[in-house]
């Protein structure tokens, strides 16, 4: 995922309900495949700031080395300013490139 390259809004959005449940017909499922989305995308957002921070991390036991470092205040801002999680998922949803299907709609007979 190109963080840099969405399109997500960062501030709250009123959506449509017809168009968040028109692929399943159903709201309740539509939000659960959503929410899923959004802990996966928050996941890898998370696993990938803490890769990047800890290229900047110092191990010193003492507290009167500290310093603020550059490139770390900015890679946090750059972080602070994505929209979040949530925001993705349902940008995703609504442009199909969330993959799901039910599991009860398959059953073996």
């Amino acid at each position: 995922m190109d963080l840099k390259k969405t399109d997500a809004p960062v501030t709250s959005v009123t959506y449509d309900r017809n168009e968040i449940d028109k692929p399943t017909q159903n709201i309740y499922e539509a939000i659960s495949v959503i929410s899923k989305r959004a802990e996966q995308i928050n996941t890898d957002i998370r696993r990938e700031l803490i890769d990047k921070l800890e290229e900047f991390a110092t191990y010193n036991d003492s507290l009167e080395e500290v310093f603020e470092n550059k490139e770390q205040i900015e890679v946090s801002k750059f972080y602070e300013k994505l929209p979040k999680p949530h925001a993705l998922a349902v940008k995703e949803w609504l442009d199909d490139k969330i993959y799901y299907r039910n599991t009860e709609d398959t059953t073996q007979e």
